[in-house]
């Protein structure tokens, strides 16, 4: 239902809901699941700890919808960026730009997805593992169908399978991502997003 077409109290309980989420994921991302309480998320978005109560059982399934919801939200912007553009190469360009454009606005949503995908968290999310795992899995089989159409269309040669094509490209974009975590200003990604396409492009495309 439109947000628009809600009550008072329940656009209320929805602004309630993602302003405890927006200070959770900031100190999760900085602290880590472990070091942080149920209070702490409560002090910094300004709420008794008994409200947040009112939305999640504990800790734990705050966590889960949180990392859920990130994830939810990417991978609904990542198929757009693919969807959008018509050609095989402009599809994989949106991608790798909209992924920057994605994670730079946001850096505590950044660390939470490595985390995530990476598999540093799963043991103390029981099934919220599967759910992320879906989500990523359906992204890279979408990615893999544009390689394998370029391919049948001759844009790309068949180096590889398609799927661990896309499974290349994710894991290339990734690691110009970390390298600008850790320092922006000597990798700022958005600027190396032609050095992406040109390392990934050189050996893939038919002249």
């Amino acid at each position: 239902m439109p947000e628009t077409q809600l009550t008072r109290r329940e656009r209320e309980r929805l602004r309630h809901r993602k302003e405890i989420l927006e200070a959770a994921v900031e100190l999760f991302s900085e602290k880590g699941f472990y070091n942080v309480s149920m209070q702490e998320i409560a002090q910094k978005a300004e709420f008794a700890t008994g409200t947040l109560y009112k939305f999640f059982e504990n800790k734990e399934d705050l966590y889960k919808a949180l990392v859920l919801e990130q994830a939810e939200k990417f991978h609904e912007s990542a198929i757009r960026a693919i969807e959008e553009p018509e050609d095989e190469i402009d599809k994989i360009r949106s991608y790798v730009e909209t992924k920057g454009q994605f994670f730079t606005a946001n850096i505590p949503m950044i660390r939470l997805y490595f985390a995530e995908t990476r598999g540093a968290s799963f043991n103390i999310k029981a099934g919220l593992d599967c759910e992320i795992r879906k989500l990523y899995e359906d992204f890279l089989l979408r990615l893999a169908s544009i390689f394998e159409t370029g391919i049948k269309k001759k844009r790309f040669k068949k180096i590889a399978d398609p799927y661990y094509l896309a499974v290349a490209l994710d894991s290339l974009t990734n690691a110009f991502l970390f390298l600008w975590l850790e320092d922006p200003e000597r990798h700022p990604y958005r600027q190396n997003v032609e050095k992406i396409l040109q390392i990934f492009f050189k050996n893939l495309l038919n002249k």
